[in-house]
């Protein structure tokens, strides 16, 4: 017996209560956790760039102990910095932004899911074939709050908005940049529907051009948070839904692009343009050729994988909603697969009867087909690819991708909870299970894997030693995360890295020539005990924190 899809038995009420407590719990996860430690090598690096840009009162160019920091563009420092005025100088601020810039993912994937609802069930789309509002396609089952739920609780999309990094910095931006496309696609397909059908309704012009230029807006700020894949991006996706949905562009679009490129680009010459000003070549050099093409096209920032690696990045970001991904890629293939084989067979059928079923299966299957995946789709694979044949690969890379493994599982997850309470329920307890995860792992495993990958402490000890204003260096391995917690204290070489020492007997025979008889030496643990070979110098451990220990030198000189 087929299952029961009628959940007469739910209160409108507490059904919208449940929503709005998750809603709660959204907002809630997302800025928990922010005060942990800095963590890698990159958190610590950005946000004391951020940091010495909001002591100078600059806004414009990047520093790192003094030194130019031109690898990224300034839409993260910004954020950061706007963080510091209001909160201080803390962990919690320098990951703030990433925090507003996840949330905001989650509340454009949500607008997405509102067009979506909208087009497929209050208009009737002849392109979509999709059937009026019904009972069962109440608010109770609104796909809007399921892909906002599927979002808020993906792995990949928590982990990223923790974290004081670009990926979710650009994501954002991306994210509410497509969207807006396709708001204005679904409105210029509503537009041509309704004229092939006879109705001559006016639409308003707030219809086509908010949204596009909404979309051209965005795609400047991608261009602060990113560099160029935030202009890429946007443009190959669009352009290759296009080829997928075997239609050109409307006028409306492509007029668009004229005033919508000059839009993008005032809005990105809000930065690049002072910061060429104010940096010449070194900016364009190390910015546009080392940091976007050499980093593409070559290993030379040692970042190698294969090329299949992002194909297994992507659906793992997709936890703890991986199988439902999996089933819907699957189900996705199935269809187009299905679809072919019908096309190809009705040039055959002869009999009446066989051509009355097989058009009535063709429009069984194009019910589960929609712009929206083929906007899906296309949202996946330009990433992945792109990515896939880059000479440097790290997982953050892939993250503008994730939304759209998103919109496919969501739209898997909404048929299978739409069906029943208990299946509702099912998935609602799947999430609420993933954040209760994610807020243990983050108030007790992540703090005590953080004093083990961190220095604060070490600093910290230092300091309440009387060693505040001594300088710090490297032996036999580099930190960056002193460059937050030690700043203006580094010994760093003439180009600006950090230095590291190699031979400890160089170290002495420096601290010889300059007089200086007293330094701090953050050395791995295990090679503390080389630091008590030299009858010249006077070594105290001062900490450790499991990997690192640190370590005052005093000269006998």
């Amino acid at each position: 017996m087929p299952e029961n899809t009628k959940t007469k038995d739910q209160n409108p009420k507490s059904e919208k209560i449940t929503w709005i407590l998750l809603a709660l719990v959204v907002v809630f996860i997302y800025f928990f956790g922010l005060d942990i430690p800095l963590l890698g090598p990159d958190e610590p690096r950005y946000s004391q760039v951020a940091r010495e840009m909001f002591e100078r009162g600059d806004w414009v160019t990047p520093t790192l102990g003094g030194f130019g920091w031109f690898e990224k563009p300034a839409l993260l420092y910004w954020l950061q910095i706007t963080s510091y005025k209001i909160f201080g100088v803390t962990e919690f601020a320098a990951r703030f932004g990433s925090a507003v810039f996840g949330l905001g993912t989650i509340f454009s994937l949500w607008v997405l899911g509102k067009t979506v609802q909208s087009s497929r069930f209050n208009i009737q789309d002849f392109s979509e074939n999709q059937k009026p509002k019904t009972e069962n396609q109440s608010p109770k089952t609104d796909f809007a709050n399921w892909l906002a739920l599927v979002a808020a609780s993906s792995i990949g999309l928590l982990a990223f908005s923790h974290g004081a990094s670009f990926d979710i910095i650009l994501t954002f931006p991306l994210t509410a940049s497509l969207v807006s496309f396709f708001i204005f696609d679904s409105a210029q397909r509503r537009f041509v529907a309704e004229k092939h059908g006879g109705k001559s309704r006016i639409f308003p012009l707030t219809t086509f051009h908010l949204p596009l230029t909404t979309f051209y807006l965005f795609i400047g700020v991608a261009l602060i948070a990113k560099g160029l894949v935030g202009i890429v991006f946007p443009f190959a996706i669009v352009a290759f839904y296009h080829v997928l949905s075997w239609r050109l562009p409307g006028k409306t679009f492509i007029f668009s692009l004229f005033w919508g490129t000059i839009l993008s680009l005032l809005v990105a010459s809000l930065w690049y343009l002072p910061m060429y000003q104010a940096n010449g070549w070194k900016f364009v050099d190390e910015f546009f050729i080392q940091h976007h093409f050499q980093r593409y096209t070559s290993n030379k920032y040692q970042h190698p994988q294969p090329f299949w690696f992002f194909w297994l990045v992507l659906p793992l970001m997709t936890i703890p909603w991986l199988p439902f991904f999996l089933a819907a890629i699957w189900n996705f293939i199935k269809i187009q697969n299905s679809k072919f084989k019908i096309q190809n067979s009705k040039t055959e059928v002869q009999d009446s009867k066989s051509e009355i079923q097989t058009h009535k299966t063709h429009e069984k299957l194009t019910t589960h087909h929609s712009p929206l995946s083929t906007f899906a789709l296309a949202w996946l694979l330009v990433p992945l690819v792109f990515f896939s044949l880059s000479g440097s690969k790290l997982p953050g890379y892939i993250l503008p991708a994730l939304p759209a493994a998103l919109i496919f599982t969501a739209e898997y997850v909404y048929r299978f909870a739409r069906k029943s309470r208990n299946r509702q329920l099912f998935i609602k307890l799947i999430a609420f299970a993933t954040f209760a995860v994610v807020a243990v792992l983050l108030q007790f495993f992540m703090i005590n894997y953080a004093k083990h990958e961190t220095v604060k402490n070490l600093i910290e000890t230092a300091n309440a030693h009387g060693y505040a204003n001594e300088r710090i260096v490297n032996l036999y391995t580099v930190s960056h995360n002193l460059e937050f917690y030690a700043a203006g204290r580094l010994v760093r070489d003439a180009d600006g890295k950090l230095k590291r020492y190699e031979d400890f007997s160089v170290l002495v025979k420096d601290l010889q020539i300059e007089k200086n008889n007293r330094i701090l030496v953050l050395v791995p643990q295990k090679d503390v005990a080389n630091l008590f070979t030299y009858e010249t110098v006077e070594a105290q451990v001062l900490g450790d924190n499991g990997e690192s220990a640190l370590v005052l030198l005093q000269g006998k000189f």
